[in-house]
Formats: structure tokens, C-alpha cells, sequence
């Protein structure tokens, strides 16, 4: 079950917050800034603290889970820095592949649309209703 989604954007802001699970705490306003600042400046730190020359040759692309002893976070981060966060229960091992369609229903409902301006907070209901619809399939 996916509780709750954030997405930060290249400067560390939190450009959207949604909660979607009742056993999860509801973040404040302030702390849900606070969580989007400080996971920015710990996944910054250890994209530049990891080892290079890992077997693939990949560059290292910093924090891609975290886990707790009672839920998981899930982090994607898409070429241009911005970050998209989902916090799960412990059964989901990988969300890149829902994490991605979220960027596309970012892009599809949020950067296509001209009164969006970047690095602000995304304010759509469409882009609402199909993210409900992407997490309720999940």
C-alpha cells in the first residue's frame, strides 16, 4: 500500500504533498518542509560520498530506498534533480516503476500545462484524480 507521495523539486522544495493512507501520521504543513529539505540534503550527501567505480559504471544517483521497521520510503529522481517520494508498508521491495509513471503524470498534468509555473507547487485536479487512481492500483 502506497500511504503517501511528495515531490521535491532540484532546489529541495516540496512542490506537492499527498496522503492517501489513514495508517499513516498527517504531516504538517511544516514538517512535511522540513522532511522535503532534509531528505534533499541527505540524498545530495550521499550521491557524493558513495564509492566510484561501481560495477556498471553508473553514476550513483544517491538514496533510492530507505527502510524502517514499519514502512519504506522509495525515492526517484529524474534527470533534471526532481525527486519523487513515496512512502510504502514493507511488502513493496521496488516502486520505480510507479514512481516513473508518476513523473509521467507530472509532466502529462503538470508541466504541459501553462498556467504551471516550475519549481512552484502543483496545483491540478486532474492531476489529483490520476494520481488516486495510479496509487489505488497499488
Amino acid at each position: 500500500m502506497i500511504h503517501s507521495v511528495f515531490i521535491i523539486n532540484r532546489s529541495g522544495g516540496l512542490i506537492y504533498n499527498k496522503n492517501y493512507s489513514t495508517h499513516i501520521a498527517q504531516l504538517s504543513s511544516n514538517e512535511a518542509l522540513i522532511f522535503a529539505g532534509t531528505f534533499h540534503g541527505i540524498h545530495a550527501l550521499a550521491s557524493r560520498i558513495a564509492p566510484t567505480g561501481n560495477a556498471t559504471g553508473a553514476k550513483d544517483t544517491g538514496i533510492q530506498t530507505i527502510d524502517t521497521m514499519n514502512f519504506r520510503l522509495h525515492c526517484f529522481q529524474t534527470p533534471t534533480g526532481i525527486k519523487f517520494i513515496a512512502a510504502t508498508d514493507l511488502l513493496h521491495t521496488t516502486l520505480t516503476d510507479v514512481l516513473t509513471k508518476v513523473y509521467e503524470l507530472y509532466c502529462d498534468y503538470a508541466l504541459k500545462s501553462p498556467f504551471y509555473n516550475l519549481e512552484m507547487p502543483v496545483r491540478s485536479d486532474l492531476f489529483d484524480a490520476n494520481m488516486l487512481h495510479l496509487v489505488q492500483q497499488y
